[in-house]
């Protein structure tokens, strides 16, 4: 997995985040000034603290960015060893800022033992000038490197989120188009070969039947209004296709192209998830008929117990062919009954033609547990 880009902060945060140590140079600054000391010598003191702080602000500019040691912290790191050693516990306190400056930039791998060396070096100076009043230093180097990599880690966790939440979005907008599509799929994909086969019928009625033709492009019409509804409906995202809707879609439609149908006088009252997966799969295997079957009759069956669902469309045409791959319209089909924790299934029926087949429980899975 590749790590997430931190989003860095404004160069003044992060600059402001190291100003607050900064009280610790309150010591080296009042020795430079109280210490009786050359001149020269004091110059280039005070040359090396400015370093220090250029370099140590330097290091805190790339706050939370682990990109190893650079220049810059040598330097921080080389100062404190050289001022702390050389002039006593009053230069302690710059290995404080080592430690902040290891656990703003370093690898993580690399922030505790740079931590822990620049505790154990700042002990090691105190207690050799035996400045007992000064012991808190050593404490503090952990404190810091504590704190900082705390505010890194949360810097991290927040960016980490971010692309969590912008993932999230994409896979619903994702998710959303993919159902866009199957809607109009499904939608359009009956409405259209409905039309289709009544227009060509009409034509083919037209020189021998003016009236018989003009009812057929009567039914064409509405189903081309139908069509538009249902369109407009899928787009506001409120489209939902009973089963009784589509088991009576199919009987007019299918009788129409001189289909015989067989199915249920009378449907069992089913919840509106399980009612509306059914009713795409009669959709879906009606348009599948008027398409490309060549079927003379149509069954449909459909039953429950209390506990689930089972509905059967079995037609008497060529059946699938060999090494046919599920189409859009039977994925998608799945896709449906699935989310209503259902299966469904497609194949040859026994005595040739096309059978499909879906059971869904009438108690989601999830409410069953509960």
């Amino acid at each position: 997995m590749e790590p997430v880009p931190v989003t860095r902060p404004p160069l003044w945060r992060r600059l402001a985040w190291s100003a607050p140590w900064l009280v610790f140079q309150v010591f080296p600054v009042l020795d430079l000034v109280l210490t009786p000391r050359p001149l020269a010598a004091r110059l280039v003191i005070a040359a090396a603290l400015v370093v220090f702080t250029v370099a140590y602000l330097g290091v805190l500019g790339r706050f939370a960015e682990a990109r190893g040691v650079r220049p810059d912290f040598v330097v921080v790191v080389v100062l404190a060893l050289v001022l702390s050693a050389a002039l006593g516990t009053s230069y302690a306190g710059l290995w404080i800022y080592v430690s902040a400056a290891a656990a703003a930039t370093l690898s993580e791998k690399l922030v505790w033992p740079v931590a822990g060396a620049a505790t154990l070096a700042c002990l090691v100076v105190v207690l050799s000038w035996q400045d007992w009043t000064s012991l808190f230093l050593p404490v503090l180097c952990p404190l810091t490197a504590a704190t900082l990599w705390g505010t890194r880690h949360l810097i991290t966790v927040n960016a980490e989120l971010r692309e969590a939440r912008e993932e999230l979005a994409r896979n619903a907008v994702a998710e959303e188009r993919l159902r866009f599509a199957r809607d109009l799929h499904d939608l359009l994909g009956h409405s259209l070969s409905l039309i289709a086969l009544k227009s060509e019928l009409a034509r083919r009625l037209a020189p021998v039947d003016v009236e018989r033709a003009g009812a057929e492009m009567a039914d064409v019409e509405a189903a081309a209004r139908r069509a538009l509804a249902e369109v407009r409906e899928a787009v506001s995202g409120y489209r939902q296709v009973s089963c009784g809707q589509a088991v009576a879609e199919a009987r007019a439609a299918l009788s129409g192209a001189g289909i015989a149908f067989r199915g249920p006088d009378r449907l069992p009252v089913l919840p509106g998830p399980v009612d509306a997966a059914l009713g795409w799969v009669v959709r879906e295997a009606t348009t599948n008929v008027l398409r490309h079957s060549h079927a003379r009759t149509v069954t449909v069956t459909l039953t429950e117990d209390g506990v689930c669902a089972a509905l059967t469309v079995v037609d008497d045409g060529r059946g699938p062919a060999e090494d046919t791959a599920p189409g859009s319209g039977l994925t998608g089909l799945r896709e449906r009954v699935t989310a209503v924790d259902g299966s469904l299934t497609g194949g040859a029926a026994p005595g040739g033609g096309y059978r499909l087949h879906a059971e869904v429980p009438l108690v989601p899975a999830a409410a069953v547990v509960a």
